[in-house]
């Protein structure tokens, strides 16, 4: 019996991703384990295995197709001595188009749970809002490219009523362009407008970089690959539903970076090369424990109070940021943290982190100080209840017994889930957080 072997789910949140390599070939025979094919999604490339055995009869999507959706035929699989039963290039398109489909009206089940950053909270509000009915000619769908039908909507251009230019008649930009010259293609039907139903409010359609005022020709369009496309939605999701707020520390550390030096001096031998942001993850998980409350997630059933102080570290790859997790960082020692993220950050950068290694976690530390930026703030990265924004280190005059002095300072700021952290709860961490990072020592107990 013929089977299909469809685009995987690498994740609970994604929708598609980029068909990078084949290891396998027509007429080879692959049995269960076997890595078949390597898929991009936006965090990493991950090899996919076999799950039945069989013969590849055909490849459907080739090497380097880009935007495969969940759950499209890539490939068909016949039974060893069985001929292949073809699948026609209908039925995988009209396989992606349910796909598409499907995705488009299921709610974005575990979309917080990717340690990747932000995500929409799971409830029942995460449902996508259904697309408006397509135009049809004679009981077919009007073909039309997403810009077109935007410029048409926009300009009030019944599709229904043109020839377009494009592939397989496909009306494209083009074709409005000179239909909103014709007065006669450009009117649509009175009365269907008049007999038909209001529309729902949907969001206003996004206005071309034209219609803001920007010259044509004037700028290049690099397009959109797996990595920004999430990172645009996840974070658009956080900052727009989640109610947050900022709290701002500053920090003397002269304290720490003379720990810092005596450990890397003491331990050279051995390969120790601790780091600032090593002692800041250190701290943080030791102040979530100190303060658990602050170490939790929401939920639409109740807060998550997590047993351990699993920490997400902002690490910038090519085209976005990836944030893998220290698990249990509470329980582990600056050398096995260092060691980790050093190994972590040089697998992100290569896009050959695993999803165990990037999904989760229970709070974000994002460190721009090396960057020299002396202070900011984060969108948190759900299902985290606070995110950490670290500064650069710098000499500053302060005020120590009523005497003027210069100090190495650090500003600090944590984003906070109002519905998770509020003020009292978030300056308590901030409190125990800096008692940890100024005493260096404390840290060892």
């Amino acid at each position: 019996m013929t089977t299909s072997i469809t685009m995987p789910a690498l994740s609970p949140t994604m929708e598609e991703g980029n068909l990078a390599k084949w290891h396998v070939k027509v007429g080879d025979k692959i049995e269960p384990g076997q890595v078949i094919a390597e898929i991009e999604t936006d965090k990493a490339t991950m090899e996919v295995e076999a799950v039945d055995e069989g013969v590849i009869a055909e490849i459907l999507v080739p090497e380097g197709s880009q935007g495969v959706k969940v759950n499209t035929p890539i490939a068909t699989l016949a039974g060893e001595g069985e001929a292949a039963k073809p699948v026609k290039k209908e039925e995988t398109l009209q396989a992606q188009k349910k796909a598409t489909q499907t995705q488009s009206s299921s709610p974005l089940v575990g979309e917080g749970s990717e340690g990747g950053a932000g995500g929409a909270s799971s409830g029942e509000n995460t449902a996508a809002t259904p697309p408006p009915t397509a135009p049809t000619r004679g009981g077919e769908r009007v073909l039309a490219s997403p810009l077109a039908r935007r410029l048409a909507e926009q300009g009030g251009i019944d599709l229904s009523g043109l020839r377009g230019s494009g592939p397989n008649g496909r009306i494209v930009k083009s074709d409005i362009e000179a239909a909103a010259k014709s007065p006669r293609a450009a009117q649509a039907p009175q009365q269907s407008r008049e007999v038909a139903k209001p529309a729902p409010q949907q969001a206003p359609a996004h206005l071309s970089l034209e219609q803001q005022g920007i010259r044509p020709g004037s700028y290049d369009l690099v397009p959109l690959d797996l990595m920004r496309k999430t990172i645009a939605k996840r974070m658009t999701a956080s900052f727009r539903d989640v109610p947050h707020f900022p709290l701002t520390i500053d920090l003397e550390i002269d304290a720490l970076l003379k720990a810092r030096g005596e450990i890397n001096k003491r331990f050279a031998d051995n390969g120790v090369k601790i780091s600032v942001n090593d002692m800041c993850i250190k701290a943080a998980a030791l102040a979530l424990k100190l303060v658990p409350e602050a170490n939790a997630s929401y939920t639409p059933d109740g807060l998550a109070m997590h047993h351990h102080a699993d920490i997400g570290v902002a690490v910038a790859i090519p085209h976005g940021l990836i944030t893998p997790i220290v698990w249990a960082a509470e329980t582990k020692g600056l050398a096995q943290i260092s060691h980790e993220m050093t190994d972590l950050a040089d697998r992100a950068r290569n896009k050959k982190l695993k999803p165990e290694e990037f999904q989760g976690g229970t709070f974000t530390i994002s460190n721009m100080g090396m960057l020299g930026i002396k202070s900011f703030a984060s969108i948190i990265n759900e299902p985290h209840g606070m995110i950490m924004s670290i500064g650069a280190g710098e000499k500053r005059p302060i005020v120590k017994n009523d005497a003027l002095a210069i100090a190495t300072m650090m500003t600090v700021t944590v984003t906070c889930d109002h519905r998770v952290v509020d003020g009292a709860l978030g300056a308590a961490f901030l409190k125990a957080f800096k008692s940890f990072l100024e005493d260096p020592m404390a840290m060892l107990l």
